[in-house]
């Protein structure tokens, strides 16, 4: 899945928190934030924290894997494909 814009990332954290049967109310609790912050990311707010969306995150079990010397197919849009990523990974001989 492409991750593009923070809307994007809003509907995975959505997504994710529905999948493990989470209010908003529950999860905020959870990562101690507001419910109005939950709703606000869901919805895409651009301007959210770092240190807390990657807190939310951790706790839906969302890991990001970077390798910034890995070279990445990218769109013309520029958006990176991190599905290339994952098949390189998976190829043997591939230093994990």
């Amino acid at each position: 899945m492409f991750i593009r814009t923070p809307a994007d990332l809003g509907a995975v954290i959505r997504d994710r928190r529905r999948q493990l049967k989470l209010d908003q109310a529950a999860f905020a609790k959870r990562i101690g934030v507001s419910r109005q912050w939950v709703i606000e990311i869901e919805r895409g707010h651009p301007r959210a924290e770092l240190g807390l969306v990657l807190r939310a995150l951790d706790a839906l079990n969302i890991r990001i894997d970077v390798d910034a010397d890995q070279t990445v197919r990218r769109r013309a849009h520029g958006a990176v494909d991190i599905n290339a990523i994952v098949d390189k990974a998976k190829r043997p001989g591939h230093d994990q």
